[in-house]
């Protein structure tokens, strides 16, 4: 007799009677977790993510006592850097097709929003529609001599694309920075400002940036922007450096639009013509290479971009004009970080589009306990 069928019928039996028992006592076979789905980068936009800076306390430079006067800045005192202290970040977003054309009617559910890594809830969307403090920051140097009628003529044209409730400071600055009107929407007390534009000697570029965040809009409310009519290049900054006012403007609620013009042909046939009277204009391709880099930098620290005049169909009005306009286009996209961080913190920001081939500008970061959020 063969046994084993019996012991193998046995051990068959004892199994199916533990596996019923197991089954009975409540015990759970724990299920293997679904993964979350990863989006198809191809199905999707977002904005850049940018090197993060070594930041210091940087120095602050006083207005002049009269502003009408073109006098040297004063000296500088130490101030604490910008930190955001409110619950609820604005960050405005930029969208445009790869055209440069601006990407109208995207809704909050378009959107998507992450700080250092992890999606925010959006508690708040919306066109960004409300007035706007700009300081129209001309540079009157001698390198934009014979441009400046343009340069008016183009600066009015701003103004005239903005709305009524929208104010500018109109600043201009050679070797020393002179404000020829403090904010207004007043449209003729502007234009007369603008007329007044004349030049100097020296470009203190640096220093313009630092006095137009520091002493001009740092404590204005709302929604700030710099319009900065340039070729990058200073030749005499004492106070500001290219690393401060580039720290400065990422730490600030600014955003920042450059408008570069190349005058390195013009002004090497001006050296040569004329020794030593425009000495101090930058000469060499290195410095006109730091000065595109400068702006650039700017631009995308803060959200904004660089506009070059040649390349916009209108030349230099129309580059004017695109400012404004995009200004009024934005979306503001709103959260309450998840986590808040400790003051001096930075926080990393990243916008996402639910839609392919497009470009989204938007900054990329705050500084946990500063006096206002990005706007």
């Amino acid at each position: 007799m063969d046994l084993k069928k019996p012991f193998y019928s046995l051990l068959l039996i004892l199994f199916v009677l533990a596996a019923a028992a197991s089954a009975q006592s409540g015990r759970k076979v724990t299920p293997t977790p679904t993964p979350t789905p990863v989006p198809d980068p191809a199905s999707y936009s977002e904005s850049r993510s940018l090197p993060v800076r070594n930041r210091r306390i940087i120095s602050a430079v006083s207005a002049p006592t009269d502003p009408q006067q073109k006098t040297a800045e004063p000296t500088t005192a130490d101030e604490d850097v910008l930190r955001v202290e409110t619950d609820l970040i604005t960050v405005p977003v930029s969208v445009f097709d790869r055209n440069g054309i601006y990407v109208p009617g995207l809704t909050k559910d378009d959107f998507t929003i992450f700080e250092d890594g992890k999606e925010q809830k959006i508690e708040y969307f919306g066109l960004a529609d409300k007035p706007f403090t700009v300081v129209l920051l001309l540079d009157t140097s001698p390198s934009a001599e014979y441009q400046i009628e343009e340069i008016q003529a183009a600066s009015r044209a701003f103004i005239d694309e903005l709305k009524p409730e929208d104010k500018v400071i109109v600043i201009e600055f050679d070797g020393n920075v002179h404000v020829l009107t403090e904010a207004t929407n007043d449209r003729e007390r502007l234009y007369k400002a603008i007329s007044k534009a004349d030049f100097g000697s020296g470009t203190s570029l640096y220093q313009a940036v630092n006095f137009s965040i520091r002493k001009r809009l740092e404590k204005i409310p709302g929604r700030k922007a710099i319009v900065l009519f340039t070729d990058g290049v200073d030749t005499t900054s004492r106070k500001a450096t290219y690393d401060s006012t580039v720290d400065l403007a990422e730490e600030s609620d600014t955003l920042i639009f450059p408008i570069y013009y190349n005058t390195y042909s013009q002004n090497q046939a001006r050296m040569r013509n004329t020794i030593g009277i425009y000495s101090s204009v930058g000469t060499s391709p290195e410095e006109y290479a730091v000065g595109r880099k400068y702006l650039q930098e700017l631009a995308d620290y803060t959200g904004g971009r660089v506009f070059r005049p040649e390349a916009v169909p209108g030349g230099l009005t129309a580059a004017f004009r695109g400012i404004a306009i995009e200004l009024r286009r934005q979306y503001n996209v709103g959260y309450v970080p998840s986590e808040h961080g400790k003051p001096g913190q930075q926080k990393r920001i990243k916008v996402r589009v639910d839609r392919p081939n497009l470009v989204v500008r938007a900054r990329d970061s705050y500084i946990v306990g500063a006096t206002s959020a990005p706007q």
